[in-house]
């Protein structure tokens, strides 16, 4: 899917910008869901430890793994739990990268689950969080011509998690906890990180590709579930990436205003 995609190459860039070439990392993934991103790495050979809540998705990936050759199954290892449960599982400076992509809009305590994956990191670590957009929710049903849904993103009060979300919020929480802000990137700046927008989503389709949230948009819709029906839609083979989408997506995901406006942000911090 082109939003996993884009996730994957911007992951890549910047641990190629951090850490010598051929370096086998320990890598923690906190919400594996479909696996999608931890068995990319250990393909690319590094160490990767997975924590997941959802029986359901644990069993997924453990079946995804077993079709994996052995030296992939041996590199990887999945755990039930979520990130809440890092101090209970892990040393303090036990990973050299740490994700966290689409679970901090559900986490109960999301700075404290923060203050535990910055605990893990060993210095000179990467921290990488994936999280809605939650200052442009407007955008997607503004574009799709959804007008009463748009109103209502931009006329809601926003919910103390929200808050925490925002990209200033975390900018400075995430220097307190001593991984500051060293990059960060728009996803799916023209629809292929979310729910399907503009002309083609009235006509039944879009450019859109899935991702693992589960918020739902302001009018009610599960946006994963959007985004996952556009995806297949769209795509005869699903294991097709659309190259010029994903060119024209990560050129826009790094320039302003257009990273600002994309329904998701790729963050990225440095252990200190």
């Amino acid at each position: 899917m082109i939003r996993q995609e884009l996730v994957a190459r911007q992951l890549e860039e910047r641990i190629a910008a951090h850490f010598e070439v051929g370096r086998r990392l320990r890598v923690l993934d906190v919400g594996l869901s479909d696996g999608a991103q931890a068995l990319r790495l250990a393909r690319w050979g590094h160490e990767v430890t997975g924590l997941e809540a959802d029986p359901q998705k644990l069993a997924a990936v453990d079946a995804a793994l077993e079709q994996e050759p052995e030296g992939i199954r041996a590199r990887f290892r999945a755990l039930a739990g979520s990130g809440q449960d890092t101090g209970a599982h892990f040393l303090p400076g036990a990973f050299d990268v740490v994700l966290c992509h689409d679970v901090l809009d559900q986490a109960r305590d999301p700075d404290s689950t923060l203050a535990g994956l910055a605990r893990v990191l060993d210095d000179g670590g990467l921290l990488s969080l994936v999280i809605p957009n939650v200052t442009a929710r407007a955008m997607r049903p503004g574009l799709a011509g959804d007008w009463q849904a748009a109103r209502a993103a931009l006329t809601a009060e926003p919910a103390e998690g929200e808050r925490f979300l925002r990209l200033e919020t975390l900018t400075s929480f995430l220097s307190r906890i001593g991984v500051p802000m060293e990059r960060w990137y728009g996803v799916g700046v023209f629809g292929a990180g979310g729910a399907p927008t503009g002309a083609a989503s009235a006509a039944g389709g879009a450019s859109a590709a899935g991702g693992a949230e589960t918020a739902e948009a302001p009018d009610g819709t599960d946006t994963a579930q959007a985004a996952h029906t556009a995806d297949t839609a769209n795509t005869a083979n699903p294991d097709t990436v659309d190259e010029a989408a994903v060119d024209a997506e990560e050129r826009a995901g790094r320039l302003d205003p257009y990273r600002g406006v994309a329904p998701s942000l790729h963050l990225f911090g440095v252990r200190s």
